[in-house]
């Protein structure tokens, strides 16, 4: 349960720094930390105390296993994010290429 909490925790705060962070690159941090403790959820969803990895050998009896599905999605998951931040830094350094600042009040205040 500790851990579920933990996991919220963490999202509040990638959640807080970006809806009070003027800097776009402190905004991506922060949201880049929300999308990790979803990814922590849902590894935390699969886990099951004193289960074992699925793998059956021939000899081995089915006994309690940990859910492998919310693994291989947040695999998935963070090759997307992955693409989804190299996607945001990639338009942070265009719009410092155009206006030579990150501050959001100043983007919106030289729009042009």
């Amino acid at each position: 349960m500790i851990y579920y909490l933990l996991a919220a925790a963490l999202f509040g705060i990638g959640i807080f720094g970006a809806l009070t962070k003027r800097n776009l690159i402190k905004i991506i941090i922060s949201l880049t930390i929300a999308e990790y403790a979803i990814f922590l959820f849902l590894v935390l969803i699969g886990y099951r105390e004193g289960a074992e990895a699925p793998i059956l050998t021939p000899s081995q009896e089915p006994a309690a296993f940990v859910d492998p599905l919310p693994q291989a999605v947040v695999l998935t998951a963070i090759v997307i994010g992955l693409a989804t931040t190299a996607l945001l830094v990639a338009v942070a350094v265009r719009i410092y290429g155009r206006y030579k600042t990150l501050d959001t009040r100043e983007i919106r205040r030289l729009k042009g």
